[in-house]
């Protein structure tokens, strides 16, 4: 079941997303905000999956807020402005609805944001699937050193082998455990490999990864937790 809240300025707007959401099977919507402070406070505290995020708000907009979501959280947009749609898929939107959409359109969001959750492991899963031109490989989380992102690929640079699949950093890094960390806009480092700390890299095993001055301060505070 897929836990999910709505924010949106307009109430209007909220009671068709509870009149479509009352008719998935596999949505159960928690809550609704008129107030986005409000509601990115419960997306914190509680378990939420999804967030339906209206763009267009007085206080302070869909796009900025969903830079606040934790990280794992799912959204998709809901607005009546078609401007907004590229800078949606640039944060990884599981999707981008057009006021006023359909149940059967609201359906199909869902659906890929279920497909995308079924695939989502726990912390506790060893191990991912990925797609690569040769069709399904095994990404093995004890064995991962690094993700690189390289244009629309991700390098995932294991022990003993290097896998490449189509899909972004941020997908990338909504599938790994917490252990994974960003070091720079196109490198996820695995923690549990890490030997060497230095300003401006990491050392894991025989390769290395950059450290940039955005995630610097971040990196070493995780470090030092471990």
């Amino acid at each position: 079941m897929i836990q999910a809240i709505a924010i949106d300025d307009e109430s209007f707007a909220l009671e068709v997303i509870k009149s479509h959401a009352s008719k998935v099977p596999f949505l159960q919507l928690q809550q609704t905000f008129t107030n986005a402070v409000a509601g990115l406070e419960y997306a914190k505290n509680n378990p939420v999956d999804l967030v339906f995020l209206d763009i267009n708000m007085p206080d302070i907009s869909g796009i900025d807020l969903a830079t606040l979501l934790p990280k794992e959280t799912l959204v998709i947009f809901t607005t009546a402005y078609s401007d907004y749609a590229v800078k949606g898929f640039e944060l990884d939107a599981m999707d981008y609805l057009l006021k006023p959409f359909p149940l059967s359109r609201f359906l199909k969001a869902c659906q890929k944001a279920q497909e995308w959750l079924e695939l989502k492991p726990n912390q506790q899963t060893a191990s991912i699937f990925v797609k690569t031109n040769e069709g399904l490989s095994k990404v093995d989380f004890t064995e991962l050193l690094y993700c690189e992102a390289q244009g629309n690929y991700v390098i995932f640079q294991l022990e003993s082998e290097k896998i490449v699949s189509r899909m972004t950093l941020s997908e990338t890094e909504k599938l790994l455990p917490s252990h994974f960390i960003r070091t720079h806009r196109s490198f996820l480092a695995n923690q549990k490999h890490i030997q060497k700390a230095e300003r401006h890299q990491l050392t894991l095993g025989k390769f290395h990864v950059p450290v940039s001055s955005t995630y610097i301060d971040e990196v070493f505070e995780k470090i030092k937790k471990d």
